[in-house]
């Protein structure tokens, strides 16, 4: 089948909850979207509300609450919210990244690959039953004076050793206390935790959810967006090959890509999707397919959108594709066209900047093209 990225940008749109938005739950869009990136926190909360047809800014909040959501180190190595129904196969095929095994990674961190092994049995006693700050968890495990030597790395912000615990199923992220991150046990505290499965297991269940979201995709597309390309070649074409007729290719204006089979017919007969979104930054809708995704963002505004230090900008997408980025100064809305673009529909982006408002709950704001 051959189709369009005209028809291809559309159907994520609806897809991915933009058009149209739903009145589901933050679960409900953090399950469609195969996880919402949360390195920032407030960049995942609008990135849920922007998707609801009445924005509700504690919307990840209540998903903590009632347990339907929860937070942890997941693809990219990135923090992300994930439903615990589905998180142990994502994290699954995270474990086979096994960065710690490399000499490299170790000659840096200090830290070898028996020492991984011995901390995860070790914070699972640990966080058996309990709920602790990274200073008391840390303080607990070099207790042991097996870890004496690596407390720094333990204590590091960017988590790089306590990664493979999370993908392992060990820890996950709790609820802060004031300004404090908190560890606990995601098999304590979430009704809905199972065992993670095997990673030949997981893989269908992942590809399906993502390409439910982001296909047409080739697997090197998948994996970029899974683990950087870290995947094994042979165990990333494996995966693929194993789901047999539960994928189907076509072709998006002359390149080779699969979609689930079940989304074809939906795909050669979706509807134009027009009109203007304003996006958040980190949003799914961009980091899904990657910034390099030429046919999305052309590439000679890319780095208006994934800046230093791996931030990626506010967007603004028209017809589906990235035509500028946006910020709030103020009581305003700041929106910066590609150069060369077409010219913004006004009153539509004040709408848009209606919703941003509703969403990050804050009061009126007004929009000004820059």
């Amino acid at each position: 089948m051959k189709v369009t990225w005209q028809q291809v940008c559309a159907w994520r749109m609806r897809r991915q909850y933009l058009h149209p938005r739903t009145k589901g739950t933050a679960s409900d869009i953090v399950g469609r979207l195969c996880g919402v990136q949360a390195q920032v926190r407030s960049a995942a909360e609008t990135a849920v509300a922007l998707r609801q047809v009445t924005p509700d800014k504690d919307a990840v909040d209540k998903g903590f609450a009632d347990l339907s959501v929860l937070k942890t180190w997941a693809m990219r190595g990135t923090l992300h919210l994930l439903t615990p129904g589905n998180a142990g196969a994502y994290l699954s095929l995270m474990e086979t990244t096994g960065f710690w095994l490399k000499a490299s990674w170790q000659r840096v961190s200090g830290v070898t690959p028996r020492q991984i092994d011995e901390l995860t049995e070790t914070v699972a006693d640990v966080l058996d039953g309990s709920v602790l700050t990274r200073d008391q968890l840390v303080t607990r495990i070099v207790a042991d004076k097996r870890f004496a030597g690596i407390e720094d790395r333990l204590r590091s912000g960017w988590g790089q050793v306590l990664k493979p615990l999370a993908w392992r199923g060990v820890l996950c992220h709790g609820p802060n206390q004031g300004n404090k991150i908190t560890f606990m046990s995601p098999a304590n505290r979430f009704p809905d935790w199972g065992e993670r499965p095997d990673p030949d297991e997981a893989a269908p269940t992942v590809i399906a959810a993502y390409l439910g979201a982001y296909g047409p995709a080739t697997p090197a597309v998948f994996d970029r967006w899974l683990s950087l390309n870290s995947t094994s070649k042979p165990r990333l074409r494996r995966w693929f090959e194993t789901m047999g007729d539960a994928l189907t290719e076509v072709e998006v204006d002359g390149r080779p890509a699969v979609l689930l089979t079940e989304h074809v017919d939906e795909l050669a007969g979706v509807a134009p999707v027009p009109g203007v979104r304003l996006l958040g930054g980190f949003d799914q809708y961009i980091l899904g397919p990657g910034t390099n995704d030429e046919t999305l963002l052309p590439k000679e505004h890319r780095a208006a959108v994934s800046r230093t230090s791996g931030w990626i900008s506010p967007i603004v997408v028209v017809d589906g594709r990235v035509v500028g980025v946006w910020e709030i100064l103020g009581a305003e809305v700041v929106v910066t066209p590609f150069p060369n673009g077409a010219r913004l529909p006004l009153t539509e982006l004040r709408k848009e900047a209606a919703h941003v408002a509703r969403a990050s709950g804050v009061g009126r704001l007004t929009v000004r093209i820059s």
